[in-house]
């Protein structure tokens, strides 16, 4: 272990916590919520800005925290990810000597051996290592190669070589030391080891990152990527190159093109955006619902654009390729997240409320103690209003509406009946950096649009004629309940689901507060009583009974200026 490099990420991490303890628990309690709520901007943007420059500093897992956090685009403030947007291009490069030292010691042969060239600038520094463009000519000469017109002999004339940084092993042994020393501060407070078991993350987000650094697991991993996408010409995996490559050094096939954020360079090949990202996400479907396996590091570096030949003859040939590279961090799913997740999304794509909630069930997200059918209450609200919607417009969602919807189900919220597999956080960080990207690449885009025919391809997989008719049905529904008014199809949807008291929490608040204020009107007359009473008692000689009647009476006006306070839903 690096011991300053631990005590720096340790000390780092104290004062952050220290000071979202102070600024967001202590002082709200103190009446100070005003003043946390207008400087909350300014500090998450500082402690963004600060986190950014020790990770470029230090490196290592660092920098894996931190493209994390820039991707989180769906729950996270503008402030803080912008902060962090940058972060995967600006990991400081290693010295070529150094390089050179790791190619050679692997091969047990000087460099120019080993290949024909090596690129001595990288052409990309990650947190683990860095990729170097070169050339070698398998069993040939490179004049005979280059006159080949083999396949094999193009793209072994171009190649990417990835290499592990030096020491790192000890590097990531030092940082993971230090965020289980702060998983330990976190795992003490109760709402987060109730829902998260924070050992158990950090021990899977381990055993991720060290296959990260065997390079013979991350070629393995391409092949069976490319192997489960043969059958699909638009979707592009580089060749791995065996003979040159060990635990430490991977070469592949150079398939680097349009990185798939320079949105300008993709309208400019001529290629829809907005079927840059349907494609996207229609491969990660296929990943997570058919395959079982995913690529769970989709950040901007590692998908491409690679545009084709116009494709004159009609041949079917689809005119760009959307290119995966670094299968370092894959996820396999479980038999019974896989379950869940189909069940999750035959739920999204039917709007099933009931259906997302037996999901929940499945995947192990909820408490035991969870409200069953409260959660399905919310979930059908939550339907009635987003459903449909594309990203421009949820996330233009007006702030009342978002605390008309906390209101109704404040007591769910308060509860937060969820927990946190491990299992599942490397998927849910996937999925927001996907969904990031693909609202970056489309702001029109409709997610619903795109669940739905894959819950029907689901269902019809999985039930056959049945399913057949099943689906006709539902769909003869769902046309039946887009041609009614909005609210008429809302009010339908929740008197067949027994729903009928719709406004009830709004109610239920009226009576409580009705009741508070009989309970104050019945005490503020009581101490009216108790007060004269004592005047009456101590004009007439009767100091001590006088005394007691009016400490009575103070009880009873504390008790009716209690119930007279206006009290936050915190309070309740």
């Amino acid at each position: 272990m690096i011991r300053t490099r631990y005590r720096r990420i340790v000390w780092f991490f104290a004062r952050l916590l220290i000071s979202l303890a102070t600024w967001d628990l202590l002082l709200p309690r103190l009446g100070l919520r005003g003043l946390s709520k207008r400087t909350r901007k300014d500090r998450l943007r500082r402690a963004a800005i600060a986190f950014r420059a020790l990770a470029v500093q230090m490196g290592g897992v660092l920098i894996k925290v931190g493209q994390f956090l820039s991707a989180r685009v769906d729950i996270l403030p503008p402030e803080f990810t912008s902060e962090l947007e940058g972060l995967q291009d600006e990991v400081p490069a290693e010295r070529f000597e150094d390089i050179r030292r790791v190619v050679e010691a692997e091969f047990a042969m000087p460099i120019e051996q080993v290949f024909d060239s090596f690129e001595r600038v990288p052409l990309a520094a990650a947190s683990l290592g860095q990729v170097h463009c070169a050339s070698f000519f398998p069993g040939v000469t490179a004049r005979r190669a280059a006159e080949s017109s083999t396949d094999e002999a193009r793209w072994c004339r171009d190649v990417v070589v990835k290499v592990l940084r030096p020491d790192i092993e000890r590097i990531i042994a030092t940082d993971l030391a230090a965020l289980r020393t702060v998983g330990a501060w976190l795992n003490r407070y109760p709402p987060i080891r109730r829902r998260a078991d924070v050992p158990s993350l950090l021990a899977e987000f381990t055993r991720i990152l060290y296959e990260e650094t065997d390079y013979l697991a991350e070629g393995r991993n391409a092949e069976t990527f490319a192997a489960n996408f043969s059958g699909y010409p638009g979707v592009r995996v580089p060749h791995v190159c065996w003979t040159h490559t060990t635990r430490r050094v991977l070469t592949l096939e150079n398939v680097l093109a349009i990185k798939i954020t320079d949105y300008d360079e993709i309208s400019a090949a001529g290629i829809s955006r907005a079927e840059v990202a349907s494609r996207l996400l229609s491969t990660y479907l296929k990943q997570i619902f058919e395959d079982g396996f995913f690529h769970a590091d989709p950040h901007p570096g590692n998908l491409f654009v690679r545009p084709l030949d116009v494709d004159s003859e009609g041949t079917g040939r689809p005119e760009w390729e959307l290119t995966f590279v670094d299968f370092g961090m894959t996820g396999r799913l479980p038999a019974n997240l896989r379950a869940g997740l189909r069940e999750l999304l035959i739920g999204i794509g039917t709007h099933d409320a009931a259906r997302v909630v037996k999901a929940y069930q499945m995947m192990d997200l909820l408490l035991p103690n969870a409200d069953l059918a409260r959660l399905e209450q919310m979930e059908s609200r939550v339907f009635d209003q987003f459903w449909g919607k594309n990203m421009s417009e949820l996330t233009s969602i007006s702030r009342e509406e978002m605390q008309e919807l906390a209101h109704e189900f404040r007591d769910l919220i308060y509860e937060m009946p969820f927990q946190v597999p491990q299992n599942v956080i490397f998927l849910g960080r996937c999925v927001g950096i996907l969904s990031g990207i693909c609202t970056g690449m489309d702001p029109q885009f409709n997610l619903w649009a795109h669940l739905a025919p894959y819950a029907r391809k689901i269902l019809t997989e999985e039930a056959g004629g049945a399913g057949r008719k099943w689906l006709a049905e539902a769909e003869r529904l769902a046309r039946t309940m887009l041609a009614l008014p909005l609210r008429l199809d809302s009010a339908l949807g929740r008197l067949e689901r027994g729903e009928t008291a719709l406004r009830v929490p709004e109610l239920t608040e009226q009576v409580r507060r009705l009741a508070r204020a009989a309970h104050g009107l019945t005490s503020g007359i009581v101490f009216a009583a108790l007060l004269l009473g004592a005047i009456q008692l101590y004009l007439g000689g009767q100091a001590l009974l006088a005394g007691g009647a009016f400490a009575l009476g103070m009880l009873f006006f504390i008790y009716a200026l209690l119930n007279s306070r206006p009290r936050s839903d915190l309070d309740r």
